[in-house]
C-alpha cells in the first residue's frame, strides 16, 4: 500500500469539506473539552471524599449564655458538665478521639479558615463559637451513636455531623460533573452524525476514483484507510483543541472552585494531563470508529 497515495487522498478529502471538516474539529473539541471537564470534576470530587473520611468529625457544641436552645436556660455550661459529657464520649466504642475546644481557641481556628474572607472574620467576634467538643469516629457512619449518646444532655447545646456537610457539598459537585458529561454526550452524538455526513459526502466526491479501485482489484482497506484517517486527523485535531479548553477549564473553574469553597485536596497537573491524553484518544476513535461504519454502507451499494 503506497503512503504517498493514502496521505493525497487523505489531504483532497479534507480539502473537498474544508467546511464540514471544520465543523466536525469544532464539536469534537467541545465534546472532548466538556467529557474531560466532566472527568476532572469526578477526580477532584473522588479525591476529595477520600481526603475528608478519615478527617470528619462530630462537633459537639455546649451552652452558653447567648444561645437559644430552651435545655441551655441562658446559662453558660458547668465544668461538671464538661467532664460528664466528656467521660461519657470517652466511654463510647464508637468514638476514637475526643478533642476540648475552647471559645478562644475555636476563634483562633476560625480566623485562620477563613483568613481570605476578612469580611467575614470582622463580623464574627471573640466568644460568638461557643465551648464545644470535636469528636473523630472510628466509622464515620457511627454519627446516631453520638446523638442518641447526648440527645437532651445537660450542658450541650448542638451536635452538628460534618458529614451532613460534606455531603451536600459534594452533591453539588457530583451535579456540576453528570451535567457536564450529559452535554459532552450530546455533543459525542452531534460530532459522530457530522463524522458520518463528511465521509459520506466524501465518498460521493470521489466515487469514480473508488469505483476504479474496485474495478482493478482493490481491497476494501485499502479503499476505506483515507476516509478512516481522514475522521481520526480530525478527531485528533479537535482532541488537541480540547486539550487547550481542558487546561484552561483547570485554571478558571476547577482551581476557582477550589479557592472559593477552600477544597483542601489540590487536583493535580498530573491528573489534568491524564485525562487530556484520554480525551484525545477517545476523540480519535470515536471519529474512526464513525468513519468506518459510514463507509461499510456505501461501499455495498
Amino acid at each position: 500500500m503506497r503512503a504517498q497515495f493514502v496521505l493525497q487522498e487523505i489531504w483532497i478529502g479534507l480539502r473537498r469539506n474544508l467546511t464540514m471538516t471544520i465543523s466536525l474539529v469544532i464539536t469534537v473539541a467541545i465534546a472532548m473539552a466538556l467529557f474531560g471537564t466532566g472527568l476532572l470534576i469526578q477526580l477532584q470530587v473522588s479525591n476529595s471524599q477520600d481526603y475528608w473520611h478519615d478527617r470528619i468529625e462530630v462537633s459537639v457544641f455546649l451552652c452558653a449564655k447567648a444561645s437559644p436552645n430552651p435545655n441551655c436556660n441562658k446559662t453558660d455550661v458547668t465544668t461538671q458538665e464538661k467532664q460528664q459529657i466528656q467521660e461519657s464520649l470517652q466511654n463510647l466504642s464508637a468514638v476514637k478521639e475526643v478533642k476540648y475546644e475552647s471559645r478562644d481557641q475555636a476563634y483562633q481556628r476560625f480566623k485562620r479558615s477563613f483568613s481570605t474572607n476578612p469580611g467575614f472574620v470582622q463580623t464574627t467576634k471573640p466568644g460568638d463559637i461557643p465551648d464545644s467538643f470535636r469528636v473523630r469516629l472510628k466509622d464515620p457512619e457511627k454519627y446516631e451513636d453520638v446523638s442518641k449518646l447526648l440527645a437532651n444532655r445537660a450542658g450541650v447545646d448542638q451536635v452538628v455531623n460534618h458529614k451532613d456537610i460534606l455531603d451536600r457539598f459534594f452533591k453539588i459537585l457530583n451535579g456540576l460533573q453528570w451535567a457536564a458529561l450529559l452535554i459532552a454526550v450530546i455533543q459525542v452524538v452531534a460530532a459522530v452524525l457530522l463524522v458520518a455526513n463528511t465521509v459520506r459526502l466524501s465518498a460521493f466526491n470521489r466515487r469514480r476514483e473508488t469505483g476504479i479501485m474496485r474495478l482493478v482489484g482493490a481491497s476494501n482497506l485499502y479503499i476505506q484507510l483515507p476516509f478512516i484517517l481522514e475522521g481520526a486527523i480530525a478527531g485528533a485535531i479537535g482532541g488537541l483543541f480540547a486539550a487547550v479548553l481542558l487546561v484552561a477549564s483547570k485554571i478558571a473553574l476547577i482551581d476557582r472552585l477550589q479557592d472559593s469553597l477552600q477544597i483542601t485536596v489540590q487536583l493535580g497537573w498530573g491528573s489534568v494531563i491524564g485525562v487530556i491524553i484520554f480525551s484525545i484518544c477517545v476523540g480519535v476513535l470515536l471519529c474512526a470508529a464513525a468513519s468506518f461504519l459510514s463507509l461499510r454502507r456505501y461501499l455495498r451499494v
